[in-house]
């Protein structure tokens, strides 16, 4: 689903973020991506995104080259990707029912979008999505009320109702505690095998990885250092990337 090669990266004056990182990730992968703080891991997310520029590199996206793209094809591709941060862009204001529903906006006609009509078909896919979650009886509570972790899987909820085909989730179970953080990573391997979709997912906790990731990639000094199937990580490895 994507290709990359040799993506590269440099910030003024001289600072060289990512090193002509190659690689290819397929639908129903859970790439869980290892690195220590300043290692590129943000900022590799956010070129894949196209929200970034790079200054050299080749990138393929579904067997389209969108290494050169205008800004209509930008918008369009991000439709089908969707960005998980550390702390979830929510309404705190509203519930997680409204929340998720206002993904739908990429999906709404113009009259509809106007007018903000929500129809029942609307309504219930939006309940059937918390309720994969784990929060159908949390559906009509503010935002605010909710847990880190909970808020969080609202933030998924939204990714999958809008269509995403391509989660970021950057650093998704940080400042949770480990129970919460083990639950958002199971919800992530649950529907990225059922959904097949390709997510990737930056992390700091070596054991979530391990347990959860189908691939497991480390990032150091902007380079791609480990790239192996998901299992325990050597000594060697986790030295190539701590």
């Amino acid at each position: 689903m994507i290709i990359v090669r040799n993506l590269s990266k440099t910030f003024p004056p001289n600072h060289r973020v990512l090193q002509r990182i190659s690689f290819q990730a397929d639908e129903g992968e859970l790439v869980a991506l290892l690195g220590k703080s300043g290692s590129g891991k943000t900022t590799f997310f956010r070129c894949l995104m196209l929200k970034e520029k790079w200054d050299e590199g080749q990138y393929i996206y579904d067997g389209q080259d969108i290494s050169s793209v205008n800004a209509w094809e930008r918008f369009q591709l991000r439709k089908q990707w969707a960005y998980l941060e550390e702390k979830p862009a929510l309404n705190l204001n509203k519930s997680a029912l409204k929340n998720v529903l206002s993904a739908l906006l990429f999906k709404k006609s113009w009259v509809r979008f106007l007018t903000n009509s929500v129809s029942e078909d609307d309504h219930m896919e939006a309940m059937d999505y918390l309720d994969k979650v784990g929060l159908l009886d949390k559906a009509h509570e503010k935002v605010e009320k909710l847990s880190g972790g909970e808020k969080q899987r609202v933030a998924i909820c939204k990714a999958m109702i809008k269509g995403a085909r391509v989660i970021y989730a950057d650093e998704p179970v940080s400042g949770l505690d480990p129970e919460a953080a083990s639950l958002i990573m199971q919800d992530l391997q649950a529907i990225c095998r059922k959904e097949k979709l390709l997510i990737f997912c930056s992390l700091h906790q070596v054991e979530l990885a391990e347990k959860f990731g189908s691939r497991i990639w480390g990032l150091s000094d902007g380079k791609l250092t480990v790239d192996i199937a998901g299992r325990r990580l050597t000594h060697r490895e986790k030295e190539l990337i701590f």
